[in-house]
């Protein structure tokens, strides 16, 4: 149990190391954080990839006055839902109308007391590392009374722009080894990046959803980012591990995904039972983590390419599907139920592939009855037209520049 003034204490040094911090790069989301009177803000995203930032620069440039607070302190360890009372105290004692919780989904029963300040008329922002929070947690009590949004590492654009270099095929390659995570970027060293999986696998799956065999979760999850880009089914996966259970293969995947460490793109269908049979494509929501624990005996760019534009594309759109009849599309962006983007990846066109990569666009385009599609690579630039039909080659750091 605390007492009113630790609590005090804790809000005020964290104040203090708030305005004292580095500038670094304005996040792109910044302007796009939703607001609206009698509803909560919830950020979500993996740990580690600025969602503390983000915070930091909404309170500095629109909210000076708000309070903040980071349950991640080791000071407030210990911190339960009775302690919301004498939080609740300081607040209004402070007179301050704006809170900002970061990682408030470690302390019980958080969303009564959010539900409460609601009612009251306080304007709440939340950040938190697992993607459960928008759908178990505020079931009950926030129903109807939050808007959510997500954060990623850092773009393409971002990466330049903190890293000071040029906007080319050079700074995409180096984007596609590195990926985005701010502490990563800044420092190169790929225990960072390590330890943060082991962070997530223990921290946000194994305690939270009482996952005993750790061992089999992290082998599970570096063959997954081993694999990016390939398709995956937890029916064929069977056996491995010592896992026999499809359902329990599922399970892990959803968790894995709820912490944002990788994601699943299944094959376009008009039938949800033919989505759900058909193998998904993974792929990492940070190329880092594939760089860095991926087992691999090639560079394999042709993968990794493909996963650096998922990452473009999954920052712009919700829904994403891969299309496969005849030929293949690598990515079909949906919109209000109707194609909107179709897109196919190849690190570099050649004699080779082309007539396959242009043939499984073409076939895509007719299929969505869409006029125009992109084939997107390193730094090749080519534009065809032939039945109305309009295909465009258009190089990586040109298209990952586009909003």
């Amino acid at each position: 149990m605390f007492r009113q003034d630790q609590i005090a204490f804790v809000l005020d040094s964290q104040r203090e190391l708030l305005f004292t911090k580095e500038p670094t790069v304005e996040r792109e989301m910044l302007g796009l954080i939703p607001v609206l009177d009698s509803f909560a803000t919830i950020i979500m995203g993996v740990r580690r990839c600025g969602k503390s930032t983000l915070l930091h620069q909404l309170i500095k440039q629109r909210y000076p006055e708000a309070l903040f607070i980071n349950f991640e302190d080791i000071r407030l360890a210990g911190f339960v839902d009775d302690d919301f009372s004498r939080f609740h105290e300081e607040i209004i004692h402070r007179g301050i109308r704006i809170i900002c919780f970061d990682e408030l989904q470690l302390v019980r029963n958080w969303e009564m007391f959010v539900h409460q300040l609601l009612g009251e008329g306080y304007q709440v922002f939340i950040t938190g590392s697992n993607a459960s929070l928008l759908s178990r947690e505020p079931g009950t009590h926030l129903t109807g009374r939050y808007l959510s949004m997500e954060l990623f590492p850092f773009s393409y654009s971002e990466f330049v722009k903190f890293k000071g270099i040029e906007i080319n095929s050079n700074s995409v390659n180096a984007y596609m080894q590195s990926g985005g995570m701010p502490e990563f970027v800044k420092s190169g060293e790929g225990m960072v990046l390590n330890r943060l999986i082991d962070d997530i696998l223990i921290r946000d799956i194994s305690v939270r959803q009482a996952v005993r065999d750790i061992g089999v979760l992290r082998q599970l999850t570096v063959y997954l980012l081993s694999n990016v880009g390939n398709l995956i089914s937890a029916t064929k996966l069977s056996g491995m591990y010592g896992i026999k259970s499809t359902t329990t293969f599922l399970e892990y995947f959803s968790y894995l995904r709820d912490a944002y460490l990788v994601e699943f793109v299944p094959q376009f269908s008009y039938s949800l039972k033919s989505q759900a049979r058909n193998p998904k494509k993974v792929y990492a929501l940070d190329l880092g983590f594939v760089s860095e624990v991926a087992t691999h005996f090639t560079d394999n760019f042709g993968q990794r390419f493909e996963n650096l534009i998922y990452l473009h594309l999954r920052r712009k759109f919700r829904d994403l599907y891969y299309f496969k009849e005849k030929g293949e599309c690598d990515f079909v962006a949906i919109v209000n139920g109707k194609a909107d983007e179709l897109i196919q990846v190849c690190y570099k066109i050649d004699d080779m592939n082309f007539q396959r990569e242009y043939a499984g666009l073409i076939e895509a385009m007719k299929f969505f009855q869409k006029q125009a599609g992109a084939i997107v690579t390193l730094n090749q630039k080519d534009l065809f037209e032939k039945d109305g039909l309009i295909v465009k080659l258009i190089p990586a750091h040109e298209y990952l520049a586009l909003k």
